[in-house]
């Protein structure tokens, strides 16, 4: 299956309709707060739209009949509205501020949680920086959105329904005029959101690419220092950058390019205003009082405008957010659990006609068929790039086959879940990961087994199975701290892999290279404690030293997508020799 994210020039296409449903879902959680920020944002509408109506009153009442107390007792309610509209505006902000955060948390949960349950497959087609950003910035821009610019929208629009009514209201000649210019902001808003939206996913996806970049460089960085190659990264980086610095710009000048446009519209209506009402005044048919009132009103309707371009802006950035983290939510992995069919053979693993390629690569195995027996040991050799990695990972369901069949223990190896599987399976890979924390923590990993077991009774298990000895090769033996696995050798790193995968006794234990980087001593202590697994303990054996493999009692020759069995040492010697001539 194809899990390639779209990164770098990929065009979103989905519309604004389409991203709004997928903002509503991460809302509903959140509906008590919701109506708490939008009934203060109501009341506060309300407070600013009656505020106008009031002043006029005042002013063609009171200020022109030089009424002291009139204007006194009008303008104590108006500051008393002004403290009420302060006390809702904190309200609302408070409340979304709160539902912001509570969103980001939420969703970066769910985008933890939605990756770790994808394929690998999934892992090796994109980069996990920029997977980072899309957990990191992406959800940070839908927080914005919804704890600064959601409540300030639905404001916003209120007000600026709320003004347009009032002033066809008071005046309907006055009013169609003063609306004119705003029939241009929609037209020119509607010609230029596509764009804006645009360049705004444009610039995440840079983000993204760049985060990647910078990921990849740090992880491996020994191997540029080693090679020099300290010039060649620089100038990939330099690349990556000056993409996110256009997109960037690009995408600042975006944001911004309604602002001067929504200006000019007011100080148009303003004029108009202005020009209009001192006609209407000369004629008879406006008040002074009124004229204010309308003055305000047209400030109220456009100044909200100007806050949109900034609010549609942002909202445009949180669509082009929801796009890249939707695009992992709806991903399904292609390695669902299937309906068990037990089926008694006898065999542990068994490939029917097992054929598989890494997406968008030519095909790996073409038509693998063996059996491997409880208790006994195999050993997979070939030349590197033969295929042997390959089907031990298809062997412990890292990946599955694109045609045939896997049978564990005389099961669809698709019919186990994850914990059923990961307990019959040990497999230790070529490069181990190490968590932060301790050796104690790494070993038991994943293992329920001894999750809840005291240090004491795990001491106990693992002097049974002669490993305390492995872990007092470590300064502080079972205790050590391990912060950053970087500065552990490979072997020591092998160690622990070794150790975590004997202590969960598995029926089938993968070795993929295991003891390349760990010394001849400590290789043969290795294989004494291996030979005290139980007896049914099947074992793989993947390795290029051959003296590893001597007693093994099948040995399978890997290359060119097939697998044949190669009977005795000497003939899978022989097989190598060949190969090594033909290349």
């Amino acid at each position: 299956m194809n899990y390639k994210l779209k990164t770098g020039d990929s065009e979103q296409k989905s519309n604004l309709s389409s991203a709004l449903k997928r903002l509503v879902p991460l809302l509903v959680t959140e509906k008590k707060y919701i109506i708490i920020a939008t009934i203060a944002v109501l009341i506060s509408a309300a407070i600013n739209l009656y505020s106008p109506i009031l002043i006029g009153n005042i002013i063609d009442k009171y200020i022109q009949n030089k009424d002291l107390t009139g204007v006194l007792l009008f303008s104590s309610l108006l500051f008393l509205l002004y403290l009420t509209n302060l006390f809702t505006h904190y309200t609302q902000m408070k409340t979304m501020g709160g539902v912001g955060r509570r969103i980001l948390f939420n969703l970066r949960n769910l985008l933890f949680k939605k990756l770790q349950e994808l394929p690998i497959s999934f892992f090796d087609q994109n980069k996990a920086g920029d997977l980072i950003s899309r957990i990191n910035n992406d959800t940070d821009k839908l927080n914005q959105f919804f704890s600064q610019a959601l409540m300030q929208f639905v404001n916003n629009i209120v007000i600026i329904i709320g003004s347009g009514v009032f002033l066809l209201i008071l005046n309907i000649e006055l009013g169609i005029n003063t609306l004119l210019p705003a029939l241009g902001i929609l037209i020119t808003t509607k010609l230029l959101s596509s764009w804006v939206r645009k360049t705004n996913f444009k610039s995440l996806q840079t983000l993204g690419a760049m985060s990647g970049e910078i990921q990849e460089s740090f992880n491996n960085f020994k191997v540029i220092i080693a090679f020099n190659r300290i010039d060649y990264f620089r100038e990939k980086f330099k690349e990556v950058n000056q993409k996110n610095y256009k997109a960037s710009i690009i995408s600042g000048i975006a944001n911004n390019i309604f602002l001067p446009i929504y200006t000019l519209a007011g100080n148009i209506a303003q004029l108009i205003v202005l020009a209009l009402g001192i006609y209407l005044i000369s004629q008879g048919s406006l008040t002074i009082g009124l004229l204010v009132t309308y003055l305000i009103f047209v400030d109220y309707f456009y100044s909200p405008l100007k806050q949109m371009a900034s609010v549609w802006s942002s909202l445009q950035l949180a669509l082009a957010a929801v796009d890249r983290i939707s695009e992992i939510l709806e991903l399904e992995s292609d390695m669902p659990t299937k309906k068990s069919i037990k089926k008694e053979t006898g065999f542990i693993l068994e490939f029917q006609d097992v054929s598989f390629g890494y997406p968008e690569q030519k095909e790996v195995l073409h038509n693998i068929n063996f059996k491997l027996e409880k208790g006994k040991t195999y050993a997979m050799v070939g030349p590197t790039g033969g295929g042997k990695t390959t089907t031990a990972s298809l062997a412990a369901r890292l990946y599955d086959p694109t045609k045939g069949i896997i049978l564990l223990d005389g099961q669809d190896i698709r019919t186990y879940n994850t914990e059923e599987r990961t307990h019959k399976i040990g497999f230790i890979l070529q490069e181990p990961f190490l968590f932060s924390g301790t050796l104690l923590d790494n070993i038991i990993c994943g293992n329920r087994e001894y999750q809840e077991t005291s240090k004491k009774d795990l001491i106990k298990e693992l002097e049974k199975l002669d490993l305390i000895g492995l872990l007092n090769k470590f300064e502080n033996g079972i205790d050590t701290k391990i912060e950053n696995s970087d500065i552990m050798s490979l072997g020591q790193k092998q160690l622990i892999a070794f150790i975590r995968a004997i202590l969960r006794k598995p029926e089938l234990l993968i070795l993929d290279e295991a003891t390349a980087n760990i010394d001849t001593v400590t290789e043969q202590s290795l294989e004494k404690i291996i030979e005290k697994l139980p007896k049914t303990t099947t074992k793989i054996i993947i390795a290029h030293r051959l003296n590893t493999i001597e007693n093994a009692d099948q040995i399978f020759f890997i290359n060119n997508g097939s697998v044949t069995a190669a009977g005795s040492i000497d003939q899978a010697i022989n097989m190598l020799m060949n190969e090594k001539r033909k290349s």
